[in-house]
């Protein structure tokens, strides 16, 4: 019992201590926290630029926000800092309230007058006074007032690349060409309001870099400047004269070279007039072009050339001269005899005087001042009036002939322009019937009319009459004899009703520089004689082939055709005989015969006359019926010197075999057998894939695709003919197709679409921040999971404490309507949530 008793009063002990412990905890903790301000940014002095807004914010830390009250700021002059007013304009400084009971100071721009002390106060329980105080102090940041980014020195000047800052405490400067520093040196100096440049050259060309930099704020603060070297222009092309053509338009160029490129503009000296404002005046500005759509006599004249650029201007003068084009007032037809001189003359003016040639009509090349070399009977002689702005030209022929007769240009030129006018020369001459030499007699029979035609050539036209064994037809008065025409044609017109007509007949031409004659023949015609030869050439069992051999024939009487007779030699009548005739050079088959049959023939020729006699009579028989003749292909082979020939087809998978039609010795054609093998041939030897060869066998046509063949290969192709008897010897050729197209393909690779490779990137960074998180949690304690875990395990006492803060802590964060915005940050203490807002400096930053 007594042990019993010793246990109770033990354990009542234990709980006594344990409730003492926890009361004393209780104390210590509350009198850890003690009520006071805190103003954000932490920092008690506060470096900001002139003219930035900035925002001080003042939080009480306090037991019991409920306690606090009379929260407000004082400013440098220990004032009392009023709330915003409504409205729009906002004042340079005032309060806000701010979300966690905070008071924000707002500064909309701050200057230099804003410096000095700042208080945050307020009143607390109403009993104890809370003060926070910062101190504003203020800078002015660099600002640069002249320093353009772009700057343009003249070439071979000294030049300050302009580089002004503004700033309290005052800034050091230093420059940089290009990323490397630059030094005082003979060709630059820093100065204090730039950077000097001695002499400057187009390698000084770059980008510049103005360095400023503020020691006690540590402000740094660099000015890019783009250095370009301009070069004063220079007029490099301008003739000192210009010439132009009246009436036609006309271009020069002011050629100006600088950097940037000069602007050009031309100047009329006479009326200092800007001609790109005038009518017919045109002025390309960028390449100095000036162009005039018509040249008149008053654009003579000296124009100014003016180039300018950044850089300066240059100007230079030229004079415009106006040319007369040249115009041929005077060039009349000549007429003259053959073998003596003739001379035409060509009258011309224009300025300056312009030179004159001439030349046939149809030809290029122009006769030249003197005599010619490639023919030393012309000379041209020139002559030049340059102050009445005339020339005269004379084409003299020594020793004119027939072919001098023509058309000739008179070419009038200067340096404005070219014309031209024609005229005629004309050679007279005697009569001439050397073109009627050669013509063959005139022929006749069974008393038909003909016709002696005679023309004479002659300048002037020469007169004819005709003579028939010595005496005048006209004197004959023959009714069978009639002249048409007196000339420079006549026609004879003889019906030769008896062979005395058959006889020479002479054409008399006359004109005034001569007689000439001309003697005609007309003959008697006549059926042509015996053919020569025929001979059998080939033969099948249904045709025959000859080659025949013509009788002589006379000059204007040609053979028209030759004609055959044939019959079976066991039939003695001629009159049933079958006829063929072919004309001369063609092939001569007769075609339809039977085999194995004896067949008589007979030749003979035909003229305008008529059919000759029958002759060279011949026996010959047919062959018996057998297989067709070869074919033959119908494709033209390209000749190899190397290697047999070879046909090409125009396609590299296919090629249409075409061929003719075979004599079918006796029975007709039934088919046609067609083998094509892809090979190749080595030392000379034809060797044939024989697993990939094809044989087709077609009917009733003369041609056949060949498809699915390989490209850049040889076939061996060969073609018989079929019928009842059997095939046909084969026709073979080598046939070649062209290369073809090789198509590679390329399997498709299977491509992420955007989304998917946006959700594996999302993936992998909340798998990277799940890792770091972890990381935390087990090494300093801090994080989400830390977080949750020290949840897990809190007291009822801490979760009622919390249950006090309100509603303010447990809802997002809200930013009154006009407010700035502000970067905000949640804490976490380890018992509290502390929400803050405004820019976070010190340990506490979150970014």
């Amino acid at each position: 019992m007594g042990q019993l008793q010793r246990q109770r009063v033990a354990r009542l002990a234990t709980l006594l201590y344990v409730m003492l412990c926890s009361c004393l905890t209780i104390e210590l903790c509350s009198a850890q926290q003690e009520p006071k301000l805190q103003i954000y940014p932490t920092q008690e002095v506060q470096r900001k630029p002139v003219g930035k807004p900035l925002i001080l914010t003042c939080r009480p830390n306090v037991p019991d926000q409920a306690l606090v009250t009379d929260l407000q700021w004082k400013d440098n002059m220990n004032n009392t800092i009023l709330p915003k007013p409504t409205g729009r304009n906002h004042p340079p400084m005032y309060t806000e309230t701010l979300p966690g009971e905070s008071l924000g100071l707002m500064i909309t721009s701050l200057s230099s007058e804003m410096g000095g002390k700042y208080y945050c106060t307020a009143s607390y329980a109403n009993t104890e006074i809370l003060e926070k105080g910062v101190t504003i102090k203020t800078y002015v940041a660099i600002t640069w007032t002249n320093a353009p980014e772009n700057q343009f020195p003249i070439l071979g000047s000294d030049y300050v690349v302009k580089c002004e800052v503004k700033a309290d405490p005052n800034p050091t400067i230093d420059w940089l060409r290009n990323g490397d520093p630059i030094r005082t040196d003979a060709k630059h100096v820093v100065q204090t309001h730039g950077l000097l440049i001695r002499d400057v050259a187009e390698t000084d060309d770059g980008i510049y870099t103005c360095r400023a930099a503020v020691i006690e704020t540590g402000e740094l603060l660099e000015r890019t400047i783009r250095v370009e070297v301009y070069i004063a222009p220079v007029i490099t092309h301008l003739p000192a004269q210009l010439e132009a053509v009246e009436g036609k338009p006309f271009a020069a160029n002011c050629t100006a070279i600088g950097k940037p490129v000069p602007e050009i503009s031309w100047i009329k000296q006479s009326v200092q007039l800007n001609v790109a404002t005038a009518d017919r005046f045109k002025v390309n500005a960028q390449t100095g072009l000036l162009t005039i759509s018509s040249v008149t006599q008053e654009d003579y004249d000296t124009y100014t050339c003016i180039a300018r650029n950044g850089a300066g201007v240059v100007d230079q003068k030229t004079k415009l001269n106006v040319l007369v084009r040249p115009s041929v007032y005077e060039l009349y037809n000549v007429t003259g005899v053959s073998g003596k001189e003739i001379a035409i003359t060509c009258r011309s003016k224009g300025r300056p005087a312009p030179a004159i040639s001439f030349r046939r009509w149809g030809t290029e090349q122009q006769y030249t001042p003197g005599i010619q070399l490639d023919d030393e009977r012309i000379t041209l002689e020139q002559y030049f009036d340059e102050e009445r702005g005339e020339s005269t030209g004379t084409l003299r022929i020594a020793r004119s002939q027939r072919t001098d007769d023509g058309l000739y240009q008179c070419i009038a030129s200067n340096k404005g322009d070219t014309a031209y006018k024609t005229g005629h020369i004309a050679v007279e001459f005697p009569p001439d019937f050397t073109h009627m030499k050669e013509l063959p007699p005139v022929f006749s029979w069974e008393q038909r009319i003909a016709n002696l035609s005679c023309l004479a050539m002659g300048i002037p036209n020469a007169t004819i009459e005709w003579r028939w064994n010595g005496r005048n037809v006209k004197d004959l008065y023959d009714t069978n004899l009639k002249i048409e025409g007196t000339g420079p044609r006549s026609d004879l017109i003889v019906h030769p009703v008896t062979r005395q007509y058959y006889s020479a007949y002479k054409c008399i031409a006359t004109n005034i520089h001569g007689t000439a004659e001309h003697d005609m023949q007309l003959k008697e015609a006549r059926v042509p004689d015996f053919v020569a030869a025929a001979v059998p050439r080939q033969l099948t069992a249904t045709t025959m082939t000859f080659d025949i051999r013509g009788p002589a024939t006379e000059l204007g009487l040609p053979i028209l055709a030759f004609s055959v007779q044939y019959k079976e030699v066991n039939n003695p009548d001629w009159s049933t005989a079958l006829n063929r005739s072919w004309s001369p050079d063609s092939p001569y088959i007769v075609e339809g015969l039977r085999p194995q049959t004896m067949y008589s023939f007979r030749f003979a020729a035909r003229n305008q006359v008529g059919l000759g006699n029958w002759g060279v009579n011949q026996q010959q028989s047919t062959p018996r019926r057998s297989a067709p003749e070869e074919p033959k292909p119908l494709h033209s082979p390209v000749q190899n010197d190397k290697e047999e020939p070879v046909v090409v087809s125009p396609y590299s998978d296919h090629f249409e075999l075409r061929w003719g039609v075979p004599a079918d010795n006796g029975e007709p054609i039934d088919l046609y057998q067609i083998k094509y093998c892809p090979g190749v041939k080595m030392a000379g030897t034809w060797h044939e894939l024989e697993d990939r060869c094809n044989m087709i066998e077609v009917s009733e046509t003369t041609s056949f695709q060949m498809t699915d063949l390989s490209g850049n290969t040889y076939y061996r192709i060969e073609l018989k003919a079929h019928n009842a008897i059997g095939y046909s010897s084969p026709a073979s050729i080598i046939m070649k197709t062209t290369r073809g197209i090789d198509v590679i393909q390329v399997a498709e690779r299977q491509v992420l679409s955007s989304a998917a490779i946006v959700g594996i990137a999302v993936g992998g960074v909340l798998l990277l921040l799940f890792v770091v998180d972890l990381l935390c949690c087990v090494t300093v304690h801090m994080g989400v999971m830390a977080a949750m875990c020290r949840k897990a395990k809190r007291s009822p006492s801490e979760i009622d404490d919390e249950a006090k803060l309100g509603r303010d802590e447990k809802e997002p964060l809200r930013t009154p309507t006009g407010s700035l915005k502000q970067n905000s940050t949640i804490e976490f203490d380890g018992r509290f949530v502390h929400s803050r807002s405004g820019e976070i400096i010190g340990k506490n930053s979150a970014v």
